[in-house]
């Protein structure tokens, strides 16, 4: 039988990983899990159905490997399972409350969590968060309904589960929420004191110009050594609004800049956009300046968003920073835009100090 420590020794062997002991005594967490799962079920007409693993919550910082490991224990399972950010999860909660609302339907957590739990033995989630009260409101019953069904959820965080909604409105109704994930999921922090995807990006270009083959070829190298060549759209849907990122992968988008400001999104996009990844390519920044001057503003917002959130940026432009908005109204409050872009270009920006 094939463990997660054997598949994990074969990718450090292959040279598709570097061993981190703290990412090594996760493993048998998540093998515990596999393996109660690949169990065969006993069949009969008075057997209960076995009770499910518990799930696992596994939090820790930016680029510690916690997807990593959620890709290596996704892949050795053999029931089936979804893989899905946790925001875009919650999205398409909330679209199906509103669609069996407005057909009538009594109480429309029920029949969500049954298509979920119909479909699926494990849902693995990417970067647990919660900003927004709908959902707030909505997760305790939600995944109450989910566990009851004995779905398994295992999930990533950068934060700790007493952390999650903190300082939200009427977050004293979302604490049941945290007392379920500490019932129904084993906690456990992985501390290793590496940032492995720092680490990839150390002494690399993150700023491309002109933009050509050449550069595209570089991001291109850059975006299969970030995501392991796996990837998928993530939509993310703010006051009825879809921000779409074409190219998405554990944490890590790709977008062009006609995708992020040539559609009319605002400031609640862009922090949606912010709190969602943590580290967005943006490829194909033209000139900037009278004849795209609503993109402009657009692209300064963003980048402001980005920049407070401290989300790492890799970038393609017809110039440098300093020399794309150089004329025309705006010149003038781009010069702190700029200022920004070359200070996120610092191997050591975004790092906490």
């Amino acid at each position: 039988m094939t463990t997660l420590t054997d598949l994990y020794d074969a990718r450090v062997a292959e040279g598709r990983l570097t061993r981190d002991p703290a990412q090594e005594d996760t493993l048998p967490e998540l093998e515990r899990i596999r393996a109660e799962l690949a169990k065969p079920v006993k069949r009969g007409l008075f057997r209960r159905a076995p009770e499910p693993p518990k799930g696992l919550y596994l939090w820790g910082g930016v680029g510690r490997g916690k997807s990593m490991l959620m890709d290596l224990f996704v892949d050795s399972l053999s029931v089936p399972v979804r893989r899905v950010h946790f925001h875009a999860f919650m999205q398409e909660m909330q679209a199906d409350l509103h669609r069996l609302r407005g057909e009538g339907v009594e109480d429309p957590v029920i029949p969500m969590a049954r298509r979920v739990s119909d479909a699926v033995k494990v849902l693995a989630f990417d970067e647990m968060q919660i900003t927004d009260i709908a959902d707030a409101m909505l997760v305790g019953r939600l995944f109450q309904q989910l566990f009851d069904a004995g779905t398994v959820v295992v999930t990533t965080s950068n934060r700790v589960p007493d952390d999650l909604y903190k300082d939200g409105l009427n977050r004293q109704l979302f604490l049941p929420f945290i007392a379920l994930i500490k019932e129904r999921l084993v906690v456990r922090e992985l501390a290793s004191d590496r940032d492995h995807r720092q680490d990839r990006l150390k002494g690399a270009q993150v700023y491309f110009t002109p933009v050509n083959d050449a550069s595209r070829a570089k991001i291109d190298a850059l975006w299969t050594e970030l995501t392991q060549g796996r990837e998928e759209p993530l939509v993310l849907t703010v006051k009825g609004r879809r921000v779409e990122l074409p190219r998405y992968s554990n944490g890590i988008a790709r977008a062009s800049f006609y995708d992020l400001c040539g559609q009319p999104l605002g400031p609640a996009d862009y922090l949606a956009l912010a709190e969602a990844v943590r580290m967005l390519v943006i490829e194909n920044i033209p000139r900037l300046g009278r004849s795209n001057f609503n993109e402009a503003k657009r692209f300064v917002t963003l980048v402001d968003a980005l920049y407070e959130a401290k989300v790492k940026v890799i970038i393609s432009a017809v110039d440098e920073p300093e020399s794309l908005y150089v004329e025309g109204t705006g010149a003038f409050e781009f010069e702190r835009t700029a200022s920004r872009l070359r200070e996120m270009q610092d191997a050591r920006w975004g790092e906490p100090g």
